[in-house]
């Protein structure tokens, strides 16, 4: 953790950046609740929290002995300093594609703590750039892959009805844009990324009773989109058009779908709190400030909604397998660098731009940060994280935690395995040969050549000293 992280918050926040957020393992939050305290009130809105599943077997590949305990700690400690927090999963097929289903359940079980779930498929880069084509096929999870093992592994949601392009998003957007009128200081956030970027699904979810129900299985949501889309094109006065938009919701709404305790109310409120269509003023009393000086009080004022729309995102990035220039010009994720904005797959991915930035901007090597500011400790071949407690007041399904993986041998999993694979053929090709050459070719065996000592002298061996006897004194 650099020296700089809570100086950085308070300096994005001083730049006038509404949200900032970071990636994170989770350790340091764990280890401290005044760390996450001293986080939020810098400015951090949201962590992005490396989840890889449920349970510590689950996370065994990071080679940390109690990764999962961390997680659940840092959940903790960051969700009552006022962060909210969104767990990131990246999936890799045949090693941990099996734990789409148990993170859901994961996230449906503890509604009060997390809303956002990121999936992100695994993107072939850096030291994977070289991947072998089997390994490849072996390990490639797509978004599509993502739908159905949703479907498979929790039991609901239907893959070609409940997902959408995060795109769709845009006709809320719009129309928030179109309440709020010209005066608005901003605008909202608009989704126009490439369709095979990112997709997402919401699930409605009661955080007393923990009914929930998928919201496209009780909202016609096409249907919604096109009626928002005629609204905001309509271009009445703000008034007017949330009128309007509340009919739309309700047109869509069908209550004998919905999860029982769901009525009329709840969902036009969830409507109201997304777009804010009630004006901004009437928006802060009722849900809290979402603005760059919202406090701990705005952010439980937001919490105090007895429902949970639990956003469900997949997001898939490029790798050079699969590169797409049409989804580079849509980049909705730019990193903000010296020479300019360049696209998240751009700068990740193919030429390079990530080693290149860095070379040419980095203020010191790391041997010279170690110098300046001491090692941090490294967590690897299965040491634990020593925290001061690993109490939670989360719900873990026993049965989720508790199961172990069983390692297929398909070969190689990682880019080290192979290169250490790789080496070993070159070795058991070259000792190949040489029985070959020895033994069909009766090639002689190479004389060995006496290396001189010091002055040119031949060195010759040690005699072997006898060892001292032994005396009593």
């Amino acid at each position: 953790m650099s020296p700089y992280f809570i100086d950085a918050i308070r300096y994005a926040r001083k730049l006038g950046y509404n949200s900032v957020q970071a990636a994170t393992n989770g350790i340091e939050f764990a280890k401290s609740k005044e760390f996450s305290k001293r986080a939020f009130d810098a400015g951090l809105r949201l962590a992005y929290l490396q989840f890889d599943g449920v349970g510590n077997d689950a996370n065994r590949h990071r080679k940390v002995g109690n990764l999962f305990d961390v997680k659940l700690r840092a959940i903790e400690n960051m969700h009552e300093a006022g962060i909210n927090i969104v767990p990131v999963t990246t999936i890799v097929n045949g090693v941990n594609n099996d734990q789409v289903g148990p993170i859901i359940r994961f996230a449906l079980d503890n509604p009060d703590k997390i809303d956002f779930l990121s999936f992100q498929p695994v993107s072939f880069t850096g030291r994977d750039e070289d991947i072998t084509p089997g390994r490849r096929m072996r390990q490639r999870y797509t978004l599509s892959h993502l739908a159905y093992d949703v479907k498979h592994q929790l039991g609901v949601t239907e893959p070609r009805r409940d997902w959408f392009p995060l795109s769709a998003y845009n006709a809320l957007a719009d129309f928030s844009d179109l309440v709020h009128g010209p005066q608005a200081q901003w605008g909202q956030l608009s989704c126009g990324c490439h369709p095979n970027c990112g997709i997402g699904t919401v699930l409605m979810v009661n955080k007393q009773n923990k009914e929930w129900a998928p919201v496209p299985q009780f909202m016609d949501v096409p249907g919604l989109i096109k009626d928002l889309q005629k609204v905001t094109d309509a271009a009445r006065a703000g008034w007017f058009s949330a009128i309007m938009a509340g009919l739309a919701v309700l047109k869509s709404f069908k209550p004998f779908a919905a999860p029982p305790s769901l009525g009329l109310t709840d969902v036009l409120s969830t409507f109201d709190m997304a777009t804010a269509m009630r004006g901004e003023k009437k928006h802060k009393e009722l849900y809290g400030n979402t603005g760059p000086d919202r406090t701990l009080q705005d952010t439980l004022k937001r919490r105090s909604n007895p429902w949970n729309p639990l956003i469900i995102g997949g997001m898939w990035f490029q790798d050079l397998f699969n590169y797409d220039f049409r989804r580079t010009e849509m980049c909705i994720i730019p990193y903000a660098t010296q020479q300019g904005e360049i696209s998240f797959c751009a700068y990740n991915t193919g030429i390079g731009w990530r080693k290149i930035i860095e070379n040419m901007h980095k203020t010191a090597t790391v041997s010279e940060w170690y110098k300046t500011h001491g090692k941090h400790e490294i967590y690897a071949k299965g040491k634990s994280v020593q925290l001061d407690s690993t109490e939670h007041s989360l719900k873990v399904n026993a049965e989720d935690a508790e199961r172990l993986r069983v390692r297929t041998d398909d070969g190689p999993m990682t880019a080290a395995e192979e290169e250490r694979a790789r080496r070993k053929a070159e070795w058991e090709a070259q000792q190949a040969r040489q029985i070959f050459e020895e033994l069909v070719l009766k090639k002689p065996k190479p004389d060995l050549v006496q290396i001189s000592g010091p002055n040119g002298v031949d060195k010759q061996p040690e005699e072997t000293v006898p060892e001292a006897e032994t005396v009593a004194v």
